[in-house]
C-alpha cells in the first residue's frame, strides 16, 4: 500500500517517525490509555521504538496504515489512529490521544478524515470499518457514535488485554452510512 498523509484545517495525519518515539512513550505511559488498550503496560521506550521501526512499516505494507495525529504539519505526535485490515473490503479502526490533547475535537476530525480516505475508491476502497472497545470505554464510544458508527452488540470476552479476556463493544460504519450521530448505543 502507498503511504499517504491526510489533513484538515485542525488535524494532520502522517506516519509516525523516529522523532515521535519519546512523545509516544510518554503518552502511552498514561494509566487511562493502559486501561482501555491492548498495549503493553508499563509502556517502555523499547515498545515505542518497536512500534515505529517495525509495526508501522509492516502495517503500511499490509493494508493496515497507522498515522500519528498532529495539531500542525510539523507538530509533535499527540495520538495515533490506524486501520487494521480484516479483509480486502473491511478494516478495524483503533485510536488514542495523549491526555492533554483530549476533548478538543482532534479525534473526531482524525476519524472523519481516515474514514473518508478508507471509503474512497481512490483511497482504500473499503465497504466496512469496525470499531471495538472494552465495555465501559465511553470516551471512545462517544466519538464513534457521533460519527455514525452503528452499535452491533457486546462480544463476551471479545478482546484480549495482556493475557486477560474482556468483554467488548462492537460497532461499524458502512461506506453508505450517514456520518451523523445514531441512537442504539449503551448508556
Amino acid at each position: 500500500m502507498f503511504v499517504v498523509t491526510l489533513n484538515t484545517d485542525s488535524v494532520w495525519l502522517s506516519p509516525p517517525v523516529i522523532g515521535d518515539i519519546d512523545a509516544i512513550c510518554a503518552a502511552c505511559s498514561d494509566s487511562v490509555i493502559a486501561e482501555w488498550t491492548t498495549m503493553p503496560s508499563p509502556y517502555t521506550r523499547s515498545d515505542a521504538e518497536q512500534f515505529v521501526r517495525r509495526t508501522v512499516p509492516s502495517g503500511w505494507a499490509d493494508r493496515s496504515p497507522v498515522w500519528a495525529i498532529r495539531e500542525r504539519a510539523d507538530g509533535p505526535a499527540v495520538g495515533m489512529i490506524g486501520l487494521l485490515a480484516r479483509d480486502s473490503s473491511a478494516s478495524e479502526i483503533g485510536y488514542w490521544l495523549a491526555a492533554d490533547a483530549r476533548s478538543r475535537g482532534l479525534m473526531t476530525a482524525a476519524i472523519e478524515v481516515v474514514c473518508g480516505f478508507a471509503f474512497r475508491p481512490d483511497g482504500m476502497g473499503l465497504e466496512r470499518i469496525e470499531w471495538r472497545a472494552f465495555v465501559g470505554n465511553r470516551g471512545s464510544a462517544a466519538v464513534a457514535r457521533k460519527l455514525g458508527f452503528r452499535f452491533e452488540g457486546v462480544q463476551r470476552r471479545g478482546l484480549l488485554q495482556r493475557g486477560v479476556r474482556r468483554d467488548s463493544w462492537m460497532a461499524a460504519l458502512l461506506a453508505e452510512d450517514p456520518r451523523t450521530q445514531v441512537d442504539g448505543w449503551p448508556d
